[in-house]
């Protein structure tokens, strides 16, 4: 599908309005900064020990930082169980490569998750029914937003959408082989225009969209165009603060000359991926960032911390070991 789906995606979009209020609900916060942790590409082995070198010392690490900035819940985005995801709602896998892994006490608040390719490989539907079975997983459906007060005067919204059902599911091998659809044509224009919708009701402070593809990369697997012709357009247009995905194993901070939508890829979860082989697909002079050291043996990797308050949004990128790489503010909050 072309850019046109996102005209079409508008026609829907007033008719869905309502229901995307409806799934929108917020959490009252009392503390003048809201602070969270995010991971993406985290999801382990599928045979013992479950898990990989990088992700549990990037789970403790995790903690460590949660700890630190007083993490109200955590992001995952995707990739949550390599390498075809799980079999049903009691598989081992929910145990052994999360439960059992991020077990600090800053990490047992809520985790907001949503699936990347090789969660679509296998049953996603028991990942979404697992919500009800575990204290702090939280994938109610593939797509829905969450609105949180920041103190009194300020909101942070996550709107975290299913990009495989969207733009199709990637071969798992194969680098130029065309993503296969996997939704209907008339699921992906009610994603889309759900997705407008709860775009264009937004009145949050700070409007976070999440997904697992990029729209924008340097990495393996680059620019995703399908984000490019129907998400980044939507992102511009409903002033959305960042677009945060996964599935380049890396760590990228991405922002367009002349627009004001930052693109963070946090997709270092359990292992890196130094490639840039789609650097020069990429808007000119965008690339702020770049982290991806290929090095099995330190068994590198990273995540991300955000910390909102009602005048700025500061992201910093750790590596593997919690030390810190990157520091980022935004000091332009969209309703002021």
């Amino acid at each position: 599908m072309k850019s046109s789906a996102v005209t079409m995606a508008s026609s829907l979009a007033m008719l869905l309005l309502a229901v995307s209020v409806a799934y929108t609900a917020a959490t009252d916060v009392s503390t003048e900064t809201l602070s969270f942790v995010v991971i993406g590409d985290w999801g382990g082995i599928p045979f013992y020990p479950y898990t990989t070198l990088a992700e549990t010392r990037i789970a403790k690490a995790m903690g460590d930082v949660g700890a630190n900035i007083h993490s109200n819940f955590s992001v995952a985005l995707g990739d949550n169980f390599y390498f075809t995801g799980v079999k049903d709602v009691n598989d081992a896998r929910f145990k052994e490569t999360f439960e059992r892994v991020f077990t600090a006490p800053s990490l047992m608040s809520r985790w907001y998750v949503l699936a990347g390719n090789h969660d679509h490989y296998g049953n996603v539907t028991a990942q979404v029914e697992y919500t009800h079975l575990s204290n702090r997983w939280y994938f109610p459906q593939l797509y829905y937003t969450q609105t949180m007060n920041v103190g009194t005067d300020a909101t942070l919204q996550l709107v975290m959408i299913d990009t495989v059902s969207l733009a199709g599911l990637s071969d798992m091998f194969g680098r130029n082989v065309p993503y296969q659809p996997i939704a209907a044509q008339d699921e992906v224009d009610k994603q889309l225009a759900w997705l407008e919708a709860t775009l264009a009701a937004s009145e949050a402070t700070w409007l976070l969209v999440c997904g697992h593809y990029p729209v924008w990369s340097v990495g393996e697997h680059g620019p995703t165009s399908f984000m490019v012709e129907n998400i980044k357009p939507l992102l511009e247009k409903y002033r959305v603060t960042a677009y945060l995905n996964g599935h380049d194993h890396s760590m990228q901070h991405i922002r367009p000359s002349n627009q004001s939508v930052d693109y963070f890829t946090i997709g270092a979860g359990h292992l890196t991926d130094d490639s840039t082989k789609h650097k020069g697909d990429v808007p000119a002079g965008s690339l702020r960032y770049h982290y991806a050291p290929f090095d099995i043996i330190a068994s590198d990797g990273g995540f991300a911390s955000f910390s909102v308050s009602a005048q700025s949004m500061i992201v910093t990128y750790y590596d593997a070991h919690g030390k810190e790489l990157y520091h980022y503010e935004n000091a332009s909050p969209r309703t002021r």
